[in-house]
Formats: C-alpha cells, sequence, structure tokens
C-alpha cells in the first residue's frame, strides 16, 4: 500500500506575501508568490531589477550577495516541498544562530520515499518513510524530530565514538534524552552500528555504566593479560563512594567516565576531589572514557602494564591477535602497541 503524501505545511500556503518573507528570511516560492497575488509577469520583472534573484528553480531570495546558511536551509526546503531539514541541517537549525564553524557543505533535506526529485546543487536529497510522523512541520524551518536526525548521522559517522557523540551532544543540548533517543533507535530498523550506541543510550536510562565497565574487563584487562581488579570497591572515608577498578596491591584505580551526557561542573569537582582524596592515601587514579576503552584499548592496555610496573607489577601485558606493532616513527608512547578500533572486544 503506498504511503500517502503529507499534507503541504502551513508555511506553503500563506496568503501573505510579506509574511512569508518575513518568516522565511526573504526566500520565497514560486508557489507562495503566486498566491499572495503575484503573477508571472511580476516575478520576471523582480528578477530582471534584480529586486530578487534566483536560488533554486521556482525558488527567490530578495538580494543577489550571498546566502546565509538560514536562507540556503529554507531555499532547499522550498524547492522540494514539502521537505524537512534532515540529518545534520535539521541539528544545525536546532542550535540556532549562535553557532559557529557548521555552516559549509550542503543542505540536508528529506522528502516523502516515494518521490523523484533531482536535487539542485549544494543540495542532499533524503527519501523517508513515513516523513508525516518524523517531521516538525511547525518548526522554521521544517526539520526532522532531533532523535531522528541524530540517530541518522549517527549511522553514517566514521567510528562508533563519532557515532556516541553525535547521540551525547544532542540529548547534552537538553533537545531530547537519552529514553527518546534509544525509542528512535528501536523504530529503525535498518540503521547499522547500532550494538554499541544501543547499550550506551540503555546505560544511560538505568543510571549506570555497566556497557563501559564490561568492555574494560574484556578488551583491556583480560585481553591483555593484565591483573584482575576488584570491581566496585566500597570506600567510606568521606561518606559511600564506589570505585570502578582498584589494583590494591598496586595503588592504582581506575575510575570508567562514561558520561558522555552529563557533564556537570559539580560532578567534575566530585571527581577531582576523589582523586585528592586518592593521592592522600599514596595512591594513583586513571580515569578513562570510551576513547581509551572502546578505540584504543591495546594502548591503553600497554599503558596501564606500564604504571601497574612503575607500582611493583612484575608481569608484562601481553599483546591481543588484534594487537599491531606501532610504527618506528611514532615514537613509544603506547608501549610500542597501536589500536585504532582495530582492538574490539567480541
Amino acid at each position: 500500500m503506498t504511503e500517502p503524501l503529507p499534507s503541504l505545511p502551513p508555511f506553503a500556503t500563506r496568503t501573505s506575501l510579506a509574511e512569508a518573507l518575513d518568516l522565511q528570511v526573504g526566500v520565497i516560492s514560486r508557489r507562495q508568490a503566486l498566491i499572495a497575488g503575484e503573477s508571472d509577469n511580476d516575478l520576471r520583472r523582480r528578477l530582471r531589477r534584480r529586486e530578487w534573484a534566483s536560488v533554486h528553480p521556482g525558488v527567490y531570495v530578495t538580494h543577489t550577495g550571498p546566502l546565509t546558511w538560514l536562507q540556503r536551509a529554507w531555499a532547499a526546503v522550498l524547492y522540494a516541498e514539502p521537505a524537512a531539514l534532515t540529518h545534520g541541517s535539521a541539528l544545525r537549525a536546532d542550535d540556532g544562530p549562535g553557532r559557529r564553524g557548521s555552516d559549509e557543505g550542503p543542505i540536508h533535506i528529506a522528502v516523502h520515499r516515494d518521490r523523484v526529485l533531482r536535487a539542485p546543487a549544494g543540495t542532499v536529497i533524503h527519501r523517508l518513510a513515513d516523513l508525516e510522523a518524523k517531521v516538525r512541520w511547525n518548526a522554521s524551518p521544517p526539520r526532522v524530530r532531533v532523535e531522528h536526525a541524530a540517530i541518522d548521522v549517527a549511522a553514517e559517522a566514521t567510528d562508533e565514538l563519532s557515532a556516541i557523540a553525535t547521540l551525547a551532544d544532542a540529548v547534552r543540548s537538553r533537545r531530547t534524552t537519552a529514553t527518546r533517543l534509544l525509542e528512535a533507535l528501536d523504530s529503525r530498523s535498518r540503521i547499522s552500528r547500532r550494538r554499541l550506541p544501543t547499550a550506551v543510550l540503555a546505560d544511560v536510562t538505568d543510571g549506570v555504566c555497566s556497557t563501559l565497565e564490561r568492555e574494560y574487563l574484556a578488551a583491556v584487562e583480560r585481553a591483555h593479560g593484565l591483573p584482575t581488579g576488584d570491581r566496585q570497591v566500597r570506600e567510606s572515608a568521606k561518606g559511600t563512594l564506589y570505585r570502578d577498578v582498584v589494583y590494591t596491591a598496586f595503588g592504582i584505580i581506575v575510575e570508567l567516565d562514561g558520561r558522555l551526557f552529563h557533564e556537570r561542573t559539580l560532578d567534575r569537582d566530585r571527581d577531582l576531589e576523589r582523586d585528592l582524596d586518592a593521592a592522600l592515601g599514596h595512591r594513583d587514579t586513571v580515569r578513562l572514557g570510551w576513547g581509551q576503552v572502546h578505540v584504543r584499548p591495546c594502548v591503553t592496555a600497554a599503558k596501564i602494564g606500564r604504571l601497574l610496573q612503575q607500582h611493583g607489577w612484575q608481569g608484562a601485558p601481553r599483546r591481543c591477535p588484534r594487537c599491531r606493532p606501532l610504527p618506528a616513527d611514532r615514537g613509544d608512547d603506547g608501549g610500542g602497541w597501536q589500536s585504532p578500533g582495530d582492538c574490539q572486544p567480541p
């Protein structure tokens, strides 16, 4: 059964030329101009007098100079109406005018999956199922909802850490929640690279960091023959707290920081205080995040091994099947090993 086309959003049928131009930062479609009472002769005269300029076929702007990012976005949406910003363009629109350094590149728009439409210069067209439900038509310009836009960007990221960072940015900016992202991800059957983001989002909604802890145990500690640390060690010198991993015999604490989503000043202050207390007890605290544990586990294992040796460990970390020698011109900062995504947990 063919999915019905969405109805035209409110901006597409405004009858006032001035109202449309004001809302759309000086960009207007031929359809809107005709609805507002302009004739084809009027449009030709405006173009001939350079009062307006053509951006895309059937889309005009009320000046002849360079377009702002927002004008480019409106032009793309109006060219393909009914359409909406999607992917990074939808996220950029939600950022507002204060963001800098993200205005280069094409405008991404979503249209109904059954439409055949040629993308004009500077525009990328995505065909989307269930367009009506995934778009905020009353936004200015209309855009795919944050959850789906973020998931699409994450799915096209070059690595899993970048994918997680995209989702984290959406939550950190308070435009959505981990729960809504997880629900949207569950509804998208064709999204690749979903295992780690799904696990991380589930951890966040549960208020725990079990995924990062499992990654450290499997990909760093066990895979490289490090000593087995004590997990969730309870301490109560200044109120009850739990250390993620403690190598008691060597005075080393490993804290696994998976807080991609909520980085507050008070949280940071609390962690620094805990590290200071550990130092007073003659113990070193090492904080590891997703980059060290998931992306660079072999390098991390080599460094933790060297740190343990400095504190009296007589053993040596071993290479796992995916470890690779570090090129000679890279120095020895990782113990001679590298793991650019090549040492993943099973």
